[in-house]
């Protein structure tokens, strides 16, 4: 049985790694080991973004929120989010965000239930 050596798969994960890395700046795109590490370090990086990025939008949900809370009403996010919690208003921030932005006369019905 002849002896196998593993330059057709060794090619092949160099070609990958440098086609995933195509685009990357200086060495990082054309050096193997280079390119290899700058995809582990994105990799984490996409990692933890991913994450992040749910803390993010719930930021964002809120500071609209409480400007188109103190625009109808006057009142503070606290007390609005509480009035809705304590009326059985079960809509998440994102809805109430969207319905502040996009629907106006919606939200207003909604933070008279609030208060």
């Amino acid at each position: 049985m002849p002896r196998v050596k593993g330059g057709v798969q060794s090619a092949k994960t160099r070609r990958t790694i440098l086609k995933m890395a195509k685009g990357y700046r200086h060495g990082r795109s054309k050096k193997e080991k280079a390119a290899y590490e700058s995809l582990v370090h994105a990799g984490k990086q996409a990692f933890a973004n991913r994450r992040d990025k749910k803390n993010e939008y719930r930021q964002l949900w809120i500071v609209r929120l409480n400007a188109a809370i103190r625009e109808n009403g006057g009142k503070s996010y606290s007390t609005f989010i509480s009035g809705l919690k304590k009326n059985g208003v079960l809509l998440d921030r994102k809805v109430l965000a969207t319905f502040a932005t996009e629907h106006p006369e919606v939200f207003k019905r909604i933070s008279a239930k609030a208060s």
